[in-house]
């Protein structure tokens, strides 16, 4: 195996977290999140030989993935967004890991109803992201980060809010 390949290979098996996460925000079903998986795993191996800032991989992996999964639902309109979450409890592998319980499951619920800049953002901004590095990805401006986080912080929490009090 050459060099170049085997450099791919150990970074995938560090960031795959990353596409899962970014597939299971964007895609309803199992079929459509393991077909974006491939899909973006062959996108980012087209574009690993130019990238140059090999110390900021995990910005550039998130960047390949939300870009592909957005290009990917704007060009095919018969995908659906998530609705609700699969009963993930039974499965096994990395999205069952993802969800470990009720409390998550909800915020993803809620992250849902969000339109797609403010997933990539929350998505983003719940991995620990710096308003920098989160601009660098999405391609907003650090001030435009920080009134979106505000803004979908407000929309989650009222979200949020609203099935706590349908529960009790």
């Amino acid at each position: 195996m050459n060099k170049l390949k085997q450099e791919f290979l150990d970074i995938l098996s560090s960031y795959q977290g990353i596409l899962h996460k970014v597939t299971l925000v964007y895609y309803k079903t199992k079929a459509q999140r393991e077909d974006m998986f491939q899909e973006i795993l062959y996108q980012l191996w087209k574009s690993y030989p130019k990238l140059k800032k090999r110390e900021s991989i995990g910005s550039w992996i998130y960047k390949v993935a939300i870009n592909t999964s957005l290009s990917q639902i704007n060009k095919n309109k018969e995908i659906e967004f998530r609705e609700e979450l699969p009963d993930l409890s039974a499965s096994g592998g990395t999205e069952a890991e993802l969800i470990k319980n009720e409390e998550t499951r909800l915020l993803i619920e809620a992250i849902h109803q969000l339109n797609d800049i403010d997933k990539t953002v929350m998505l983003l901004y719940l991995d620990e992201k710096s308003y920098d590095e989160i601009a660098e990805i999405t391609g907003l401006s650090i001030s435009n980060v920080g009134v979106k986080i505000n803004r979908a912080k407000k929309t989650l929490y009222h979200h949020l809010t609203k099935i706590y009090h349908e529960r009790k």
